[in-house]
């Protein structure tokens, strides 16, 4: 076995050569992107409206901030809804497993588009008139929820069962057993591609813009069409998705360590 002091010294090594390769990687795709002739001063005038920096005319968030908002609540609430389904899914009870079954096929069965559509243009037929916002949130969640069944489930059976059966000699209830033996163990297997999805979440909350949402990709287009300068907004755009998404990558890592750390070597 090899001294800490060199294994560390081999751990920052590695990673400066890593920053060395994305350094070198970031200045093509500067050199890339220049080549494209983009008009700056544009960019800068318009970028406080896509960060969401600035407020609509009747003062609610717009841009990034409205992106951050729709998936905050959509994350949320597909969590909820993909750890009921996964539980569901391993009951016993027929009715809760053709529910859960049921949910999960449908949603991820047809395409995100059509259940915006279906719920924005849909639901007002038989009564409710959500307003865009709320009725992304609800499509958005609908649809993590059913992929985060799945992953759910394949985490809670990834812990032995001899830790419930530990547990029961312990006189825990089942519900105690899942909260504090299942789902912490769970976690490892779960949040990496839980991860993947919410940022896929990230960037699927743009197919909004289609119900005149003024989150990211709206704004881009509008202030792209109005001006004729689409590919100076489509790459800003793009910037600030990458940027939204680098955070949910060391949020990710964070939580990666945090619960893999009885696993290290």
């Amino acid at each position: 076995m090899l001294p800490p002091k060199i294994v560390d010294e081999r751990g920052r090594f590695f990673q400066a050569k890593v920053a060395s390769v994305w350094a070198v990687l970031f200045a093509l795709f500067v050199l890339f992107f220049l080549s494209f002739g983009l008009d700056f001063p544009f960019i800068v005038d318009k970028f406080p409206a896509l960060a969401g920096f600035r407020l609509t005319r009747d003062g609610f968030i717009q841009g990034a901030a409205l992106t951050l908002f729709v998936c905050f609540f959509g994350i949320i609430a597909s969590i909820v809804l993909g750890l009921l389904s996964a539980l569901a899914r391993l009951s016993n009870s027929a009715v809760a497993y053709g529910i859960s079954t049921f949910y999960t096929s449908f949603f991820r069965g047809t395409p995100l588009l059509v259940q915006i559509f279906l719920i924005y243009l849909g639901l007002p037929q038989i009564g409710p008139v959500p307003d865009a916002v709320p009725s992304g949130i609800i499509a958005l969640s609908l649809n993590y929820g059913a992929y985060l069944s799945e992953i759910f489930r394949s985490g809670i059976l990834s812990v032995p069962h001899g830790q419930r059966e530990a547990g029961a000699s312990l006189g825990l209830h089942r519900l105690q057993i899942m909260r504090k033996i299942v789902l912490p163990q769970a976690m490892r297997i779960v949040i990496p591609p839980t991860g993947s999805q919410f940022i896929a979440m990230l960037k699927d909350s743009s197919l909004i813009s289609v119900m005149g949402v003024w989150e990211i990709m709206f704004l881009a287009q509008s202030f792209g069409r109005a001006s004729y300068r689409y590919i100076e907004m489509l790459t800003t755009a793009a910037l600030i998705y990458w940027i939204l998404s680098f955070m949910f990558e060391m949020v990710q890592a964070r939580l990666e360590a945090h619960y893999g750390k009885g696993y290290k070597r």
